[in-house]
């Protein structure tokens, strides 16, 4: 068998023992501490999303994530309905967002993949890994002086304080992965931050039952095509 193949294969295995204890550890976590389903659920959120922002560094053709995203997909679906990995599926809202995660890694990855530029995953990752939780996290803890969102008479999910959180956090990972991207911040690259920031935190913002983790890489990666 070709070495390559053979090395891509183990990196894969890798990832894939890296990711699975991770959720195990995860799992202990919630379990022995008693912490809520939405803290672990996060935390888990956090750290698999980051550990995917070096997939374009280690696979240089997407069926290898395409495997890995199949794997956990099966596996989240699996242990929601089974009545596994409570730390995970533990929240008092119906969603999906747990096993949309890996759908959206391998779309992004994929379509990065086919336009040939490792910053059009990476970006759009780093936005779904910190923004997301950040956002969800300050829009469910801080009450006081938070409100939910009201759009023409319709009160949304998120709250005041989780879509600004989001939108900071956003727009300052877009202005230094911009900056480090170019080596230079111009308006113009400012002008795309704010734009990938804007769009990232309206979708957010619309999203409902968990695909929030599907479209918020997707907006930002329209953006970034749209832009760069």
């Amino acid at each position: 068998m070709n070495p390559h193949i053979v090395t891509a294969i183990g990196l894969s295995a890798i990832v894939f023992v890296a990711l699975l204890l991770l959720l195990v550890f995860n799992e202990l976590v919630y379990r022995r501490l008693g912490l809520t389903g939405e803290f672990t659920r996060k935390f888990a959120h956090l750290c698999a999303t980051l550990t995917t922002v070096i997939f374009p560094y280690l696979f240089d053709d997407h069926w290898y994530v395409l495997a890995l995203a199949v794997a956990f997909f099966v596996l989240l679906y699996v242990s929601r309905n089974s009545g596994y990995l409570r730390s995970i599926h533990d929240v008092p809202r119906l969603s999906s967002g747990s096993y949309m995660l890996p759908v959206a890694i391998y779309l992004t990855f994929l379509a990065a993949h086919l336009l040939q530029d490792r910053f059009f995953f990476i970006l759009p990752i780093l936005v779904l890994a910190i923004c997301d939780p950040i956002a969800g996290i300050l829009g469910m803890n801080l009450q006081q002086y938070n409100q939910r969102i009201r759009i023409f008479g319709y009160t949304l999910q998120k709250t005041v304080l989780g879509s600004g959180a989001f939108f900071v956090s956003c727009l300052l990972i877009s202005v230094m992965a911009l900056y480090f991207r170019q080596m230079k911040l111009d308006l113009e690259l400012l002008g795309i931050a704010v734009l990938v920031a804007a769009t990232g935190t309206v979708v957010e913002m619309v999203s409902w039952k968990g695909l929030d983790n599907l479209f918020i890489p997707m907006s930002v990666l329209a953006v970034l095509v749209l832009t760069l």
